[in-house]
């Protein structure tokens, strides 16, 4: 839909009514706490993680109108992996043997993607890279902020913010959208938003690696429709290279997932320990 719309739309404005529709579901919040969730001693965390989040989701929707679909589907799974790095080269997270390899054959799935010397680099895919690597440092950054920071403030902000950002950038290509623009803004802003959620919500009712195999479906899903509507078919090594990072991305988030349980488990006995 975002190539759809773009025909005649710039992404800048793409990316600012799928922001509008995002502050508009954070309104019952407001209605029913007032300004409670914008509660936080860590504003410029919020502001750094919400301008690096903008540029990301810009170059994504750049890369969206301008590469094949499969491939930034592909090169998106990145930004997990990028987020373990910078965790454990910032936030001083143990990366044990089994990691840094995940890591490593993420990082060599790209390489099977773009066949840098083999094939040109297009500028649509150097987007997908960027977009990938900043999601990447807005994860770190949201671990940080949620050591002290609600998920609701976190969110709250991260609509308020980009919203005003993304306005200021539309400014400057701006195009009055039609009824028939509207209609597919809508849905976009819908169901980025539902998907959001829906993600969020798996995650929190299902064991991260029942979870992230299913994210591969979206992979699938992009080659399918890239190809009955623009007549795109996915190289083997977008398969390959994408498989690989995704693979890497699923386990990173599978041993974060078992770390975390464990740690819980050494709290509560800590708490309770055994009579």
């Amino acid at each position: 839909m975002v190539r759809q719309v773009s025909t005649d739309l710039h992404a800048f404005e793409i990316v600012f009514f799928r922001n509008l529709l995002g502050a508009l579901v954070l309104v019952p919040w407001f209605v029913r706490g007032g300004f409670s969730p914008l509660k936080t001693r860590r504003l410029w965390l919020h502001v750094l993680r919400n301008g690096i989040s903008i540029v990301s989701i810009f170059t994504f929707y750049m890369a969206l109108i301008l590469a094949p679909l499969a491939q930034v589907t592909a090169l998106s799974f990145l930004g997990p992996i990028i987020g373990a790095l910078l965790a454990a080269l910032f936030l001083g997270e143990v990366v044990r043997i089994r990691r840094w390899a995940a890591i490593l054959f993420g990082f060599t799935g790209t390489f099977v993607v773009l066949r840098p010397g083999v094939d040109t680099i297009e500028f649509g895919a150097i987007l997908a890279l960027v977009s990938a690597i900043g999601w990447g440092f807005s994860m770190t950054i949201v671990k940080l902020l949620s050591r002290t920071d609600s998920s609701v403030t976190i969110m709250s902000y991260n609509v308020l913010l980009m919203t005003p950002l993304a306005f200021l950038a539309a400014l400057f290509v701006w195009q009055w959208p039609t009824w028939t623009h509207l209609m597919w803004l809508g849905a976009i802003g819908l169901i980025t938003t539902a998907a959001g959620l829906a993600f969020t919500q798996a995650i929190k009712d299902s064991a991260i690696n029942v979870v992230m195999p299913l994210d591969f479906f979206r992979l699938i899903w992009i080659a399918v429709i890239g190809f009955v509507i623009y007549g795109e078919i996915p190289t083997i090594f977008t398969w390959i290279g994408g498989g690989m990072i995704f693979s890497s991305a699923t386990y990173i988030a599978y041993r974060e997932s078992v770390l975390s349980r464990a740690n819980v488990g050494q709290d509560n006995a800590a708490i309770h320990p055994p009579t």
